[in-house]
């Protein structure tokens, strides 16, 4: 590829680069303010790993263990 292409495709990245930050500036607005009662809760809500209880995670793992035997198993038999 020569200079000249670089520097075209260089410059429609930028372009689209451009529109995109147009776009989002756009939309940009002030966050309003939170009270202390909701970035607590926001903090919870941010923690998403906990869900699942040891038990309930143990019988998802071994569900889809399962679940890929018997995949495994059809591929097989389908070749």
């Amino acid at each position: 590829m020569d200079t000249q292409a670089i520097v075209k495709e260089l410059k429609l990245e930028r372009a689209r680069l451009d529109k995109a930050i147009a776009a989002l500036e756009e939309t940009d607005s002030p966050a309003p303010r939170t009270s202390s009662r909701s970035v607590t809760t926001s903090a919870k809500s941010t923690k998403r790993g906990d869900r699942l209880t040891p038990e309930g995670r143990k019988r998802l793992s071994e569900a889809l263990k399962k679940r890929w035997a018997e995949k495994k198993k059809a591929a097989r038999k389908g070749k």
